[in-house]
């Protein structure tokens, strides 16, 4: 693995606002960057990312699983009361997924580390999927990359097989799309969704989460015509769902959810110690723990996470040399784990993380994000990879 730095393409700001890309750049920062790109050998992709992946993903669906037939399990992972019937229905009833991320420290030697999933409401979706692939494409053309190279890429090929899928399974092939206002890189990942959507011939209307409505003696939420929404994407997490005002309602009518509502288990860090009490000692997995009242203070080699966060939020670690590093956030009321530190490879000033794609159950691609700090926000630059 390794980082080489190269020119950028001259019109690439310019293709970005063409094509939607409107958050490369954040407050004045970069988030995309192309000064450079992150290489790899297909041997390394095929054996250290790709086989992994698919494998610990085999891992968590059968956790899921044990979790559906566990009241204590559900209790454990502090998964609303109400929503336990949901979470075991939407299992139990085959209510098939879409897509979701892993995120590994990987540096090209030895395995690959798992330090957390996000498999309700992932991002850099439309940046690892579609803009890095166009990167690819014209970078050979520019005579940037070498005429062979390659990219670990099928996300939106596996995206529109996918939603076909799904399409053969909804009222009227028509899947509602839906996000928080206000938030543009939620709305262009939702967009891009909707694009793919459309190509894989389904209906994809938009609406926003806020606007998503009640009427009496409905089976369905509805639209802000009064519409039934039969099913539904909502980029908005499952945890805050089931927390806001129509959350009970949830359990009570007939809309399917994309995610389904047993991704809850999987978006919840809580995970992170089942999969190591069940599966430990694997290779790709770090030990990691349920925190209680009697745990001491955060020892050096030791990450804590809360069980709900985003986007790196209250994460907090102690390297083992003893450098802390920790950033704020508004996840403060839930439990916590902790996690075995593990380095993420260091180039420069630059910590490289690996965020590796699943769409319908297989492994299918990466985006690489980097920052300066050991912890990845939601400020961390994308930078795009290939195989040389």
């Amino acid at each position: 693995m390794l980082r080489i730095d190269i020119p950028e393409r001259s019109n690439w700001k310019a293709l970005a606002h063409e094509l939607g890309f409107h958050f490369h750049t954040i407050d004045g920062e970069p988030y995309w960057k192309e000064d450079a790109y992150y290489q790899f050998t297909l041997e390394q992709v095929e054996r250290d990312i790709e086989a992994p992946t698919e494998e610990v993903h085999e891992m968590c669906m059968e956790l899921v699983d044990k979790v559906c037939h566990s009241n204590a399990l559900m209790q454990r992972l502090a998964l609303p009361e109400h929503m336990w019937d949901s979470i075991h229905n939407s299992w139990k009833s085959g209510q098939p997924h879409l897509y979701g991320r892993m995120d590994f420290a990987y540096s090209g030697d030895g395995p690959a580390k798992l330090l957390e999933l996000n498999y309700d409401t992932p991002t850099s979706l439309y940046e690892a999927g579609f803009f890095q692939w166009v990167w690819l494409e014209q970078a050979i053309q520019q005579g940037i990359l070498p005429r062979h190279a390659d990219q670990y890429n099928s996300i939106q090929e596996r995206l529109i097989n996918a939603m076909a899928h799904l399409g053969d399974r909804i009222e009227a092939r028509t899947l509602y799309f839906s996000c928080i206002k206000d938030n543009a890189e939620e709305r262009a990942t939702v967009h891009y969704l909707q694009d793919v959507a459309v190509q894989a011939g389904l209906k994809a209307p938009f609406i926003y989460t806020e606007d998503i409505g009640l009427r009496p003696g409905a089976e369905h939420f509805v639209d802000l015509n009064n519409q039934p929404i039969h099913a539904l994407f909502k980029l908005y997490p499952w945890e805050e769902m089931a927390d806001d005002a129509f959350g009970e309602y949830i359990p009570q009518l007939n809309t399917h959810w994309f995610e389904p509502p047993w991704k809850a288990i999987l978006s919840n860090k809580g995970i992170l110690p089942l999969l190591w009490e069940h599966f430990k000692g694997h290779p790709n997995l770090l030990p990691a723990f349920f925190e209680d009242a009697n745990s001491p203070p955060l020892p050096a080699g030791w990450v804590r996470k809360p069980f709900f966060s985003r986007e790196g939020s209250n994460v907090e670690l102690v390297t083992p040399a003893g450098h802390r590093e920790a950033v704020d956030g508004p996840y403060t009321d839930s439990p916590w784990i902790r996690q075995a530190y593990h380095p993420m490879p260091r180039f420069g000033n630059n910590h490289a993380l690996i965020g590796s794609w699943v769409v319908g159950d297989r492994a299918c691609g990466i985006g690489i994000r980097e920052d300066v700090g050991r912890i990845t926000k939601d400020s961390s630059c994308f930078v795009p990879h290939a195989i040389v």
